[in-house]
């Protein structure tokens, strides 16, 4: 299966002491199978040192795996990625440049090499790179982006198969969030080489929808923003176009870019790539948390609406700390939604999970059954647990205060002058809770 797990596996022998391996193995083994492929990249890492050979430690099933995975083509970038156990689809290819110039940086193995102009070598082999070349072809169409979108796996269960959504662009979602997790953890590697496989485990979790808890990787938007900001992604794409346009031969891209120009390239990349992987939350889509389809026609929304009616839960009463709980719940109220209350779908907009992700529900296009009477006039915005006596934690709090609701304004879905009400101020209910009522009676746009 294209799972994280498979791939854990496969480093738990790679590094094994007692084989011969080390956390440099599986660094030095990626690049060899292609995972730096790019001019900057290999500026950085090196070039290959020829095409490998399976090494004993790995069985051929496993070889073929790694090597399928870990062979870049820019035309097929959807072949290179695996499915995390908090519900992520990560590219493997920068995750693994990030690890290697880490570890480097950190000391274990070669020195990395010194740029003209200077750049951060993590930046370039992660995201600078592929953010430069890919908003250079953008360039000149002003709705055109180079980011985007996600896509769906065939089984979450055992995926073996993922589809990015139409139209495939430069840098689709996968490759955001190897690129996000690749600076995460090759910072922490620079710090002092460690196992490669241990690291994973423990960002990811461990398991096929893991009941440990919320994982750090699911805070990567935050921990990335804290690292980078987009003042430093800005300037480092600039650096890492002017290191493209020393080596030999120029590239085509950057033989009649200017320097102005450049500088506008790098500026809508870093405030493209911030707004829409920073400061916005994650949206797990309806293929990948299991949802039946819609039943009948679904009505078409006019955005931008005027209203946010927040909701909890009340069923499933615990809020859900994981891609595997989160996704129960959703499926488990979508079918009481269908079967019980005889509704067409799921009721609400988006469920937020207090693993750090937002669910999508009837989405941002299609009118909900969240608040009678109030559908066509906004989003219903559930959020998952019992909050008549507790509070959701601050940051699944602060993930529809702080991301969520700023995030809606800016890309168009609801007006900036909106108001957040609670179900019970529409509909004769307790819900969302008494605490929640609360809390958000001192968020901006309550009314």
């Amino acid at each position: 299966p294209r799972h994280m797990d498979s791939v854990l596996d496969i480093l738990d022998a790679l590094e094994s002491p007692a084989r011969g391996g080390s956390p440099g193995t599986t660094a030095a083994l990626g690049r060899g199978l292609g995972v730096c492929s790019t001019p900057g990249c290999r500026a950085v890492l090196g070039e290959p040192f020829g095409t490998p050979e399976r090494p004993p430690a790995l069985t051929p099933g496993q070889w073929q795996l790694l090597t399928e995975l870990l062979h870049h083509n820019p035309a097929t970038p959807e072949l290179g990625v695996v499915l995390a156990p908090d519900g992520s689809t990560v590219a493997l290819g920068p995750l693994l440049a990030g690890i290697e110039a880490g570890l480097r940086s950190g000391g274990f193995g070669q020195p990395l090499p010194t740029l003209d102009p200077p750049a951060d070598s993590l930046l370039v082999v992660t995201i600078a790179e592929a953010l430069g070349t890919s908003f250079l072809l953008a360039q000149g169409d002003d709705n055109a982006t180079a980011l985007g979108p996600g896509g769906c796996w065939d089984d979450v269960e055992n995926p073996q198969n993922y589809t990015l959504g139409d139209p495939p662009f430069p840098v689709p979602n996968p490759v955001a969030i190897g690129a996000m997790n690749g600076m995460a953890l090759g910072v922490w590697l620079a710090r002092g080489p460690l196992s490669v496989a241990e690291l994973l485990r423990g960002y990811y979790g461990t398991g096929n929808g893991s009941e440990a808890g919320r994982s750090p990787s699911s805070y990567r938007r935050r921990d990335f923003g804290a690292l980078v900001g987009q003042g430093r992604l800005e300037k480092e794409v600039v650096a890492v176009l002017g290191v493209l346009r020393m080596l030999s031969p120029t590239s085509e891209l950057l033989r009649d870019v200017g320097t102005q120009e450049v500088a506008a390239v790098a500026q809508r990349a870093a405030r493209e790539f911030s707004e829409r992987y920073v400061e916005c939350p994650a949206i797990v889509p309806r293929c990948l948390w299991g949802a039946r389809p819609y039943r009948g026609t679904p009505a078409l929304l006019r955005p931008p609406l005027g209203s946010v009616f927040l909701h909890h839960t009340l069923e499933p009463a615990r809020p859900c700390q994981t891609f595997g709980a989160c996704s129960r719940a959703m499926r488990d109220m979508q079918r009481f939604h269908q079967d019980t209350r005889g509704w067409d779908d799921i009721g609400y907009s988006f469920v937020v999970g207090s693993d750090g992700y937002l669910y999508e529900g009837r989405g941002w296009h299609w009118v909900g059954a969240h608040t009678k009477g109030y559908n066509t006039q906004g989003f219903g915005i559930g959020i998952v647990g019992d909050f008549t006596a507790t509070l959701p934690d601050p940051d699944t709090l602060a993930l529809v205060r702080d991301e969520l609701l700023p995030c809606a304004v800016r890309s168009g879905h609801i007006q900036p002058d909106f108001t957040l009400r609670g179900h019970r101020q529409l509909v004769h209910t307790d819900c969302p809770g008494n605490a929640l009522f609360q809390e958000i009676q001192g968020w901006p746009s309550f009314q």
